[in-house]
């Protein structure tokens, strides 16, 4: 059987979008609002609504050139300017540059009859008369209730409803409209979500007396969109939408390596310290000197001539800096020369998204090459479990974007397993140190060991952490058969093996004394040996030489006398002639 393969199109055509310029929007929303149709914003009162529309339009008229017309219903053009300065936006003078127009309409609800008809003709005649004296591209109506809050009848409410969105549409405007929430549905009247092609809700909640504000795209037709609930806050710059992150896990990383300025926890990860960029974990109860590291760390960044942005939420810099006074740490010249800013704050200031908020702001203006936060249990307390890990998270993700490192310090409370009471937040993090306090022998001893770091060869071995007036030292911990030994039964076991090897070497000494006396008796006897050897060396040698010399006589004579022998023979025969003629002349 043949199967024919349905056939696709190679590539999908985009739906046009309308960037807002708020920040963390266009990422939700894949790049803005529908272009050209409109988008619903609802939600309760003081969420904001107002707010963001009023943005939609300053940022399309300031960074996109698309002037903008804003027709209200509930607030003049003063209070309309009046609320918006505060997010320093200047209406009156993009009005004057005809880059806005603001149109107040007042609808009297006790005016309103339903007779008839209900007839929007007026309200497009003017609406359509603003659009094109600025030429503009967005539209902003604030708000539907005000517009219909004299209808009763359903039918003729939703012909009207329908009739504003394709008048809209067919006008090519891109439009916000604002409604407020109803008890059951998403608006009101139950009925602007079905007509708008997109849809967010906003909503402002008091959890624990805290409030926070949360967005969500309910529905956006013919885009993919984030469905996740995201908190937004409303500062000084506008509306901020956060998580301001990466979707894909796609950070670049270095391989470069930044000392921590313990020389000793140096080696204990390799020799060589932290990677850049990297997010640092540093656990501990109180009083186990996490904020002790953490201004070392800070010291040998800014020695390295790097900016560093120290978050603190439980001390103020003064106390910081004096405090670190007792261990010879010096920051006052850090700060005076800019590598050093702090930031303290109390938790119960804000909410945790206006703190993350805050902390973007002061990384982008700061722009540090190291960030240290101590400690963030105090903001993690600030929400559920889920809100704080999403909190580390979104800080976690925008910092390593820009190849940003962070030591994070954490305060646990004793008793409880470090490992498993920062279980959740630790997989977060690239390297996890641990603080930990020792009692024993009457004293409590601080002791540190890393368990883990990933990406690098480091330490399984459990160090003591020692704070002195001449700063900090990790030292080798001693492990007995009772386990570990650190302060003073350190010191003990320390001083017995000092003793114990003084008393081997003393005995070492008193053996090569002795070696040394015995080897002395035997080169003196051996010297007995050899003179005496000598001696009867001498003495054969001269026995020797008087054999020789007597020898030497003898055979001297019995040659002479051999001599003798053989000259009596020579003459005996002469003789012997001399006798005989002798005879013969007888």
């Amino acid at each position: 059987m043949k199967i024919n393969a349905r056939k696709y199109p190679a590539s999908a055509t985009l739906l046009p979008k309308c960037p807002t310029g708020i920040q963390g929007l266009d990422e939700i929303t894949g790049g803005g609002l529908p272009r050209g149709r409109p988008t619903l914003v609802c939600g309760g009162a003081g969420c904001g609504k107002t707010l963001l529309a009023a943005e939609f339009l300053v940022r399309g008229a300031v960074q996109f050139d698309e002037p903008g017309v804003f027709m209200a219903f509930e607030e003049t053009e003063e209070e309309l300017m009046a609320n918006v300065a505060s997010l320093g936006f200047d209406l009156a003078g993009l009005i004057r540059r005809k880059k806005i127009f603001i149109d107040f309409v007042h609808i009297e609800p006790s005016e309103v009859q339903e007779s008839g008809e209900y007839d929007l003709e007026g309200l497009f005649v003017r609406l359509n008369h603003a659009i094109d004296s600025i030429g503009a591209k967005r539209v902003v109506l604030d708000t539907l209730e005000a517009l219909f809050s004299g209808l009763r009848n359903e039918t003729i409410l939703r012909a009207e409803l329908r009739r504003l969105f394709r008048w809209l549409k067919d006008k090519g405007v891109s439009a916000v409209i604002t409604a407020e929430r109803g008890r059951e549905s998403l608006t009101r009247h139950g009925l602007e979500e079905y007509v708008s092609d997109c849809v967010i809700l906003l909503d402002h909640r008091v959890n624990d007396q805290i409030a926070t504000r949360h967005l969500r795209v309910v529905k956006y037709r013919g885009a993919l969109h984030g469905t996740n609930e995201f908190p937004f806050l409303i500062g000084g710059d506008g509306l901020s939408v956060l998580p301001i992150t990466s979707l894909g896990l796609n950070h670049k990383v270095s391989s470069e390596r930044i000392a921590t300025g313990i020389p000793r926890l140096d080696a204990m990860l390799g020799g060589r310290g932290f990677f850049r960029g990297s997010s640092i974990l540093l656990t501990g109860t109180a009083g186990t000197g996490k904020t002790i590291i953490s201004s070392n760390f800070a010291q040998a960044a800014a020695r390295r001539g790097e900016r560093v942005l120290f978050f603190s939420f439980e001390e103020s810099p003064n106390q910081i800096i004096r405090n670190m006074h007792s261990i010879g740490l010096r920051l006052e010249p850090l700060l005076k020369r800019g590598l050093l800013r702090f930031h303290s704050a109390r938790p119960s200031l804000y909410g945790l998204e206006m703190h993350l908020a805050t902390m973007f702001k002061e990384i982008a203006a700061f722009q540090p090459h190291v960030v240290i936060v101590d400690p963030i249990t105090s903001l993690m307390d600030l929400g559920t479990v889920s809100e704080g890990k999403g909190m580390v998270t979104r800080l976690i993700d925008y910092l390593k974007a820009g190849q940003v490192t962070t030591l994070f310090t954490s305060l646990t409370q004793g008793g409880h397993a470090l490992q498993q009471s920062e279980g959740g937040m630790s997989s977060l993090m690239d390297s996890w140190l641990l603080l930990q306090d020792f009692e024993g022998n009457g004293e409590r001893n601080r002791v540190l060991y890393v368990l883990k770091a990933r990406g690098m060869k480091h330490s399984n071995q459990i160090r003591e952490f020692l704070i002195s007036d001449h700063g900090i030292d990790v030292v080798d911990a001693y492990i007995g058969p009772s386990g570990v030994l650190t302060g003073s039964a350190r010191a003990a076991q320390s001083s017995l093996e000092k003793a114990a090897v003084l008393a081997n070497q003393q005995e070492a000494a008193r053996l090569k004394r002795e070696v040394e006396r015995k080897r002395a008796a035997i080169e003196r006897q051996i010297s007995g040996l050899r003179s005496d050897y000598e001696s009867e060396s001498a003495e054969l040698r001269r026995i020797a030489e008087q054999v020789g010399t007597s020898t030497q006589m003898l055979t001297t004579e019995q040659a002479e006398s051999g001599r003798l022998r053989q000259a009596d023979a020579k003459v005996a025969p002469g003789t012997r002639r001399h006798l005989h003629n002798g005879r013969r002349s007888l």
